[in-house]
């Protein structure tokens, strides 16, 4: 049997039961392209509606890149071939395998099966981080890749080199009954027309809870998985609130991820004959009535031009503290995939659930099942999430709901162990996936296979509970210190790249580290002292190297969290992550001398610059992560002034002097007074003290207005705020000023 006969009928088996199938060419490269062609052309797939995914333009195809794979999103193909043997990035297998219509195939151009894990590849290159190489790089994921191939039913293996099939793929379904016809909801608010667009009789159940978004207070939340119409479901409603006359903002990760939410709104608009323009992309405008925008989603989140619906797509991609942000909209809609590359969906629903129902919004929940490009049962989407894992999730909560530091126990989960336990790999990667909004298939390969990443949890009765995943970073030679530091970047060294090259420090890549990349607990256990019990044991485990560091995206609790486990903030990124909107925390625990003393120049810097910082680049900080980032920093900043800088606040403190003369001083002593663990409070009363920090914040590190600083923190005045300042200056001034702020007491007294 040919290349040709395999393709020919797996294709006509695909097409009679409207599912896809996969087609594994493994050989030399070009046996496999030239394969992959007359795979195509026995077929009878155009080649107008194929797409090859590589490095080289091989086909007569529209042709991507593997990093460029993401622009298939949102497309529909007869077939894609993804050429594996420069570059196997889960990421863009995961993407491609989304783009196959139903009745079309997927076709994977690979080395040899058995050789395949050996080899090395572009992704491989990028797992070898220094000071480790390529050598050091192993090939689990693909051993994964090769078993799942083999194992799973649909998929079809031709050997190039000896033209001999391997496996047929064929499953010989039972006929499909017709599906049921649909018909739109007796009592219906958007017009017929576009219920008639819609494709499934989920779609149509999302499109009626949407008409909830035409009363101001709606809220609705639509799940799926992918290829399941949530998002062109949103694009008709979004079409129909449009012609109502409603301003509607779609905001997602990306454009792409909403292109079919746009087409879907073109065709309700031409079907229901609305006038309308197209200024650009991103903008559909209907005469006399209202408009779809995008925006990203941390400018979404100001409301701009107060829209009067918010369309979040792809919501579990976002944090929570962001999707918090558009309950301040009149009306809001929020579409989650359930399963996918993008992340789950666990964090939306644990985190944001709870957020959402205290609002005052009334919330319709609907969810999609049914496929709309492939039949349900389809066997290359079956394989795509086994393989990939993108329904891996932690532990039902009965199997963990007692658990404690004292009953869970430390385990090394190192890549021979997960590779070889299914069970153990799928509820770590499900619990970091339920955990952060960015663990994608990528980040599979590179727990498996990255020489530099180690994996360490809590098991309660053999369930994982909570997991740490560490990057060894740090430990670099004179030469690619240098480099760094005259601009060089260097892979996988996150904490020393940014200590060396942005805040100048030459020697920061030299002591070694463990960066904790991700760390999370299972929803059902949380607030028990897990996470903290496993950054202890990683401390005791890891005890001789230099520190211990994160980054993350700051928040207050966050920040609260790693200061109470002896983290110190040594930086503050002065750009937003342009997914989640927040600014990036540095902070360090060091273990040895060398780990101290890195720490130490770099506390004290931080404490030194960041009123600076504040009042420049972080001006729009929110107050409270910048009160709970200097109280998280170890330095110890001296609040002595001069006699002349005392006089100065002591007039402000007890006086009539302005402040306004010279800033500088005090803007010193608030650093010193959030910074320093001996720091007189500012207030008798807790939330007053703590309202005073803030105002040193907005007032003097940030330097904003007295009028918006009045208004932020719920002073009647601005006088009233300008008193609470006066009064918040004098216990600093009682401890530290000595004499010279007496004799201006008294004087004032």
């Amino acid at each position: 049997m040919t290349v040709r006969d395999v393709a020919s009928r797996l294709r006509a088996e695909a097409r009679s039961v409207n599912e896809r199938r996969l087609l594994v060419l493994a050989g030399a490269q070009d046996a496999g392209f030239d394969a992959a062609g007359d795979a195509l052309d026995a077929a009878d797939i155009d080649p107008a509606n194929a797409t090859l995914v590589g490095h080289r333009d091989a086909l007569r195809c529209e042709h991507v890149t593997p990093r460029n794979a993401g622009e298939l999103l949102g497309t529909t193909r007869d077939a894609v071939v993804y050429d594996a043997t420069e570059e196997c990035r889960p990421n863009a297998l995961g993407r491609v395998t989304g783009a196959v219509d139903g009745g079309g195939l997927l076709v994977l151009v690979t080395p040899p099966l058995d050789a395949w894990p050996d080899a090395r590849d572009e992704f491989d290159d990028g797992l070898a981080v220094p000071p480790f190489g390529l050598e050091d790089v192993t090939g689990r994921f693909r051993e994964r890749l090769v078993a799942t191939l083999r194992a799973h039913r649909g998929v079809a293996i031709y050997d190039v080199d000896s033209e001999t099939v391997v496996d047929d793929g064929l499953t010989r379904p039972a006929p499909r009954l017709a599906s049921p016809e649909t018909s739109p909801p007796a009592e219906h608010a958007f017009p017929e027309a576009a219920y008639e667009a819609c494709l499934t009789e989920d779609q149509m159940t999302a499109v009626h809870a949407f008409e909830s978004l035409s009363d101001p207070g709606s809220a609705v939340v639509a799940e799926a998985d992918r290829g399941r119409g949530k998002s062109s479901a949103a694009g008709i409603a979004a079409a129909c609130l449009a012609v109502e006359g409603l301003d509607v903002l779609v905001t997602a990760p990306s454009f792409r991820s909403v292109r079919e939410l746009y087409a879907r709104a073109d065709d309700v608009c031409d079907r229901l004959e609305a006038d309308y323009e197209r200024p650009d992309r991103t903008r559909l405008d209907v005469a006399d009535a209202g408009r779809i925008r995008f925006a990203k989603p941390p400018a979404a989140a100001d409301l701009p031009d107060s829209p009067d619906v918010v369309l979040v797509d792809e919501a579990a991609a976002l944090p929570v503290r962001l999707l918090g942000e558009f309950l301040d909209a009149p009306r809001v809609a929020f579409t989650t995939t359930v399963h996918g590359y993008e992340g789950a969906g666990r964090g939306f629903d644990v985190r944001f659930r709870d957020e959402l129902a205290a609002s005052e919004f009334d919330v319709t929940d609907v969810r999609l099942d049914d496929p709309i490009r492939y039949a349900a049962g389809d066997p290359v989407e079956v394989w795509a999430f086994r393989a990939l894992l993108l329904d891996a999730r932690p532990p039902v909560d009965p199997l963990v709901d007692d658990a404690t530091p004292d009953t869970a126990d430390y385990t090394v989960l190192d890549q021979a162990t997960l590779a070889g336990d299914e069970h153990r790999l799928r509820e770590t990667f499900g619990l970091l996936v339920a955990a952060h909004y960015r663990t994608e298939p990528d980040d599979l390969a590179r727990i498996l296979d990255a020489p530099n990443l180690s994996v360490r949890a809590l098991c309660h009765d053999d369930h994982v509970v909570a997991v740490c995943l560490l990057a060894r970073e740090g430990g670099l030679d004179a030469e690619t210190r240098e480099a760094m530091y005259t601009g060089s970047r260097v892979k996988g060294n996150m904490l020393p790249d940014v200590l060396t090259s942005q805040l100048r420090d030459p020697e920061a890549a030299a002591p070694v580290g463990q960066r904790v990349v991700r760390i999370a607990t299972h929803h059902a256990v949380r607030s028990r002292g897990l996470g903290s019990a496993l950054l202890e044991a990683v401390r005791a485990e890891f005890d001789d190297t230099d520190w211990l560091g994160v980054g993350y995206g700051a928040t207050p609790d966050l920040l609260d969290f790693w200061a109470a486990n002896d983290f110190s903030t040594l930086h503050l990124s002065t750009t937003r992550n342009d997914t989640s909107g927040e600014y990036s925390a540095i902070m360090l625990d060091p273990q040895s001398d060398a780990g101290a003393a890195l720490a130490e120049r770099h506390e004290s810097w931080f404490a030194d610059r960041v009123a600076g910082v504040l009042a420049d680049a972080l001006t729009d900080l929110d107050p409270d992560v910048a009160r709970a980032a200097l109280a998280a920093c170890d330095a110890t900043p001296n609040p002595g002034l001069s006699a002349d800088s005392w006089r100065v606040v002591a007039g402000s403190a007890f006086g009539s002097a302005m402040y306004s003369v010279d800033p500088e001083p005090f803007r010193w002593l608030a650093v010193c007074a959030l910074v320093r663990d001996d720091a007189p409070a500012l207030a008798d009363e807790a939330d007053e003290a703590v309202r005073r920090e803030r105002l040193f914040v907005l007032k003097l590190l940030q330097c904003r207005p007295w009028d918006d600083v009045a208004d932020t923190l719920d002073y009647h005045s601005t006088g009233q705020a300008m008193r609470a300042f006066g009064d918040a200056l004098q216990p600093l001034c009682e401890a530290w000023g000595g004499a010279a702020v007496e004799a201006e007491r008294e004087r004032h007294a």
